[in-house]
């Protein structure tokens, strides 16, 4: 281990450890504090008093954000069908109801890519907590609709709360977690969108089937889905209070060069509020160390997304998110009615049910195993297994169905124009593939199409590219959401063909083009992507943060801080790194 010099604004040398042999590193030198900053300082002192400092809490509960996600990707499944909805706004067609659906995912698109702006300027919490305003605003404006115009609108500003938060969401987790469990608790993400999705299908079921007469009745009142529209305000209200009382992202913090207040909630988050514990020193040498170089090289603008050692990763993260919406998950949730009644299913809206609750189950196992099995086998083997169930789907689709014609169709299945009739066993195999379908995917790509993206980046880009990899995502879902009613009424079974050959396209993808990232921390990251060795060849290595943390706990490296905010002098935190026996 060698060890770089910088400068304290005292004028004393401060020196710290350095991977890059042979290079010299200095910092600039850093004035004293004013009484802005002194009150700053005191004012997040109190702040911390008051904020939560379990991992697991804090992630969970930014998590919520994704249960918006859920609540936006299950908004139409349940009132399609219904009396009320029919007849409030048209019978719509097969056109204009992708239009309807298409229009959440293309307010998520625009909010994705304002993201970075905010997350960047105003931190993290701040961006959720905006768009927690916009969810409100848009929620109000879906209850209360008069016209598909209006309907569009009100969920429209709704997508763009999902977009803000679909791509933030995720970057806070990782920050503010340890390399040990990060992919378990980004992976809440996935779990709060699986819960969304289940909790607002089943409001639409409850509100479809006990108002009125029930979802086939012609005259059911409009409360049938304005009240699940409606009680979309609740998660963001309390996502919006609750944040007030989580801390900002000790790497926000840094890269705003607020150091004291992050050593402080890098101190609660890991060391028990003490500051001077070996794991939080190590990790405040890693993201200092980390922003200095980043600095250096100025990768902090947009231009950094296509310097030449970062185009591909970004690309690889952007290709995550389309292989996510392109495998076809999205469509099972958005239009599962449909398939089921194309599989010749008697009572699609229960029967299609069952798979928003395999949906929850099965992301458990990829909550716990994520950090063990790592990213990889899962993106690679997920993509396989969901080609495979998608294959099957249509070829019993496309051997035992048949065309939707006069003599067959009926008000139960008038929306689609493919039909799998009097055969139970082959409508029980094609319900079995959906389920098993759905299953592959929330053990697999559901929460790792989120971890992946958060945690490649280098901190100064990281919103920015992580907002670009997300926008990704809702272009894709913008067009899914558009195109698949016309594709189910005009080439019905092939469409499962096609989005398996996706599949296998992604299967290929990620087995020769995403590297392991499991085990790293964020500030290693480009160790990962400049190794030079092929994607199947990257494994976990002895991280340099544990030997960090070994050498301080050991001795051998002592961090003393100068003047930090816990002592009554309120001066600057400067990180001051020596080797045992030798002169600074």
């Amino acid at each position: 281990m060698s060890f770089d010099t910088a400068t304290r604004y005292d004028g004393g040398p401060c020196r710290y450890p350095s991977y890059d042999s042979g290079t010299i590193h200095t910092r600039q030198p850093r004035p004293p504090p004013n009484r802005v900053q002194i009150n700053r300082r005191l004012r997040a002192n109190t702040a911390i008093m008051y904020q939560a400092q379990n991992i697991y809490f804090i992630c969970g509960f930014a998590a919520i954000g994704g249960g918006l996600f859920g609540f936006d990707i299950s908004s139409m499944s349940g009132v399609l069908g219904t009396g009320a909805y029919k007849r409030y706004f048209g019978n719509p067609t097969s056109y204009r109801q992708g239009g309807i659906t298409a229009s959440m995912p293309a307010g998520s698109l625009v909010g994705s890519l304002v993201s970075s702006f905010i997350a960047d300027k105003y931190s993290r919490k701040v961006a959720l907590q905006f768009s927690c305003i916009l969810w409100t605003i848009g929620a109000i404006l879906q209850c209360a609709s008069v016209n598909v115009g209006m309907l569009c609108v009100g969920r429209v500003i709704a997508g763009m709360c999902v977009g803000i938060a679909s791509s933030i969401v995720p970057v806070y987790q990782s920050e503010i977690a340890p390399k040990e469990i990060r992919g378990r608790v980004v992976s809440l993400q996935q779990w709060a969108i699986t819960w969304g999705i289940l909790i607002q299908y089943f409001i639409q079921y409850g509100a479809a089937e006990g108002i009125g007469k029930g979802s086939t009745d012609p005259d059911q009142p409009t409360a049938a889905f304005r009240i699940p529209w409606g009680v979309q305000i609740v998660p963001a209200a309390v996502l919006f209070v609750g944040l007030f009382f989580f801390p900002y992202s000790p790497r926000w913090l840094a890269s705003k060069d607020r150091w004291d207040e992050a050593i402080k909630v890098l101190a609660h988050l890991h060391g028990s509020g003490d500051v001077n514990h070996p794991k939080v020193l190590a990790q405040y040498q890693e993201i200092e160390e980390a922003l200095r170089f980043e600095r250096e090289e100025n990768i902090s603008s947009f231009k950094g997304l296509v310097a030449p050692r970062m185009y591909k990763r970004v690309l690889l993260g952007m290709s995550i998110q389309m292989w996510s919406q392109l495998c076809g998950m999205n469509i099972m949730m958005y239009y599962i009615v449909y398939i089921m009644q194309g599989a010749g299913i008697g009572n699609p809206l229960l029967t299609a049910s069952i798979q928003y609750i395999i949906n929850v189950v099965m992301t458990l196992p990829a909550i716990v195993f994520i950090d063990k099995l790592g990213r990889r086998p899962l993106l690679v083997g997920g993509s396989f297994m969901m080609m495979t169930w998608l294959f099957i789907s249509g070829a019993l689709q496309q051997y035992y169905g048949q065309p939707n014609t006069d003599e067959t169709r009926n008000p139960d299945n008038e929306s689609v124009t493919w039909l799998v009739l009097n055969q139970r066993p082959v409508s029980s195999a094609i319900v079995s593939c959906s389920y098993l379908f759905v299953a592959t995917f929330a053990t697999t790509w559901g929460p790792v199409s989120w971890t992946y993206p958060a945690e490649i980046f280098p901190s100064k880009i990281r919103a920015k590219a992580v907002s670009l990899s997300t926008s990704t995502n809702w272009f894709w879902n913008m067009i899914l959401a558009f195109a698949v009613p016309p594709l189910l009424w005009n080439i019905n079974y092939k469409m499962y063909y096609i989005f398996a050959t996706f599949n296998a396209l992604a299967f290929l993808h990620t087995a020769f083009f995403a590297p392991e990232t499991k085990g790293f921390t964020l500030e290693e990251m480009d160790d990962v992507f400049n190794s030079g060795l092929p994607a199947w060849k990257t494994h976990q290595k002895k991280s340099r943060l544990d030997d960090i943390e070994r050498e301080i706990a050991a001795g051998n490296l002592k961090v003393s801080r100068h003047g930090a905010v816990a002592n009554e002098d309120n001066h600057e935190v400067v990180a001051e790194t020596e080797k045992k026996g030798t002169a600074v």
